[in-house]
Order: structure tokens, then C-alpha cells, then sequence
């Protein structure tokens, strides 16, 4: 099967330059949670996923497992408690009735910017800018878990967006200083 692109998504948790260890597996993984905007049209994937679990357990729907996990999940998952008032909240860029992606791989991911350049500045990709991404879709049936997940290809940056936890760009936050003497780049100043 050949490599499905999603459509824009939101990027949350990258891992997407040096890998870390999944706690679970004990693994050492890239990853990106693709946050998708409520209502987007997902039938692209949804197919793709449809294909994987045709070509691992047949046509016939009715001989597959029974609960098969979906990669399509709801980001009301993710809802948190604050601690100090005891109230929901949803973490940044999270939204109820909508759907995210987990998308991994244990092969660095090509990431590229909007010009289909690899980053020289690894900050300009971050949690809370948009992304496409390509994907492999496939079934897996291990250590009892019988599911579809979605393997991470690549990556495109497609534009900025609001940083998720509030972090600003030091750029954005100063400006320039008077040096006392004479020009601050100079080394003999």
C-alpha cells in the first residue's frame, strides 16, 4: 500500500528530530499526536485503515477480531483535572469531539518546512504548529492487542501557530539593546 498524506492537523507532542524512549515498549521512537479540527474530513485515512485490516484478517468484517483498536480517538481522552480547583480542562489545542492521530516510527521521519527544505532550526517545528504528514496504515496483532496504526513517513510543516504552554520566541520578547561604546557586534568595541 502505498503512503496516505493526512490532511492539515495541528502538531502536539513532536518527537520528531531525536528519539525517545517509549515507556511502554521500552522502544526508542520518533512521534507526533496530529491534532485534526472538529468535522475534518478523515475518509482518506479511514480507508487506508480499512485496506490494512482487509489485507491482515480478509473482506469478511465479521471474522475479525472482536474489538480491534481504532487509531481514530477522540481528544476528550485527554481531558485533565486541575489539581487545585478539581475542574476539567482540556490540554492546549485539544478539543472535545474531535479526533487525533498517535503517529510513530522507530526511523527518523523526513521533516521539511513549507518549501520542502529539511530545518536548519529545529525550534520552528513545534508543539502547536500545523503539519501534513505521510503515513503508512497497517494491522497488528501482538501480545494480545489486535488493532490499525498509523507508522510516521514524514512531515511538512504547512504554517505557524499559536505555541502550545504559552512559550514566546525570544525574538518577541526583546528588543534591541543600546551597548554603551560603540557598535555591539563589533568584537573591539
Amino acid at each position: 500500500m502505498a503512503n496516505v498524506i493526512t490532511p492539515e492537523f495541528r502538531v502536539s507532542y513532536p518527537v520528531v528530530f531525536e528519539p525517545k524512549k517509549n515507556d511502554l515498549n521500552g522502544k526508542m521512537e520518533y512521534s507526533v499526536v496530529a491534532l485534526f479540527k472538529k468535522g475534518e474530513n478523515l475518509e482518506k485515512l479511514k480507508a487506508a485503515a480499512q485496506e490494512a485490516c482487509e489485507k491482515k484478517w480478509g473482506k469478511d468484517q465479521k471474522k475479525w477480531p472482536k474489538n480491534l483498536r481504532s487509531p481514530f480517538r477522540d481528544q476528550a481522552e485527554r481531558e485533565k483535572t486541575n489539581e487545585e480547583t478539581g475542574l476539567p480542562y482540556m490540554p492546549d489545542g485539544y478539543e472535545k469531539g474531535a479526533i487525533f492521530l498517535n503517529l510513530k516510527s522507530s526511523s527518523r521521519p523526513g521533516v521539511v518546512n513549507q518549501q520542502v527544505k529539511a530545518f536548519t532550526d529545529e525550534s520552528e517545528f513545534y508543539a502547536g504548529c500545523y503539519a501534513f504528514a505521510s503515513l503508512s496504515c497497517y494491522a497488528y496483532d501482538q501480545a494480545g492487542n489486535k488493532g490499525v496504526a498509523f507508522g510516521l513517513q514524514n512531515i511538512q510543516k504547512s504554517r505557524d501557530g499559536e505555541p502550545f504552554g504559552g512559550r514566546t520566541k525570544a525574538e518577541d520578547d526583546f528588543a534591541p539593546v543600546a551597548v554603551e561604546g560603540g557598535d555591539a557586534n563589533s568584537l573591539f568595541s
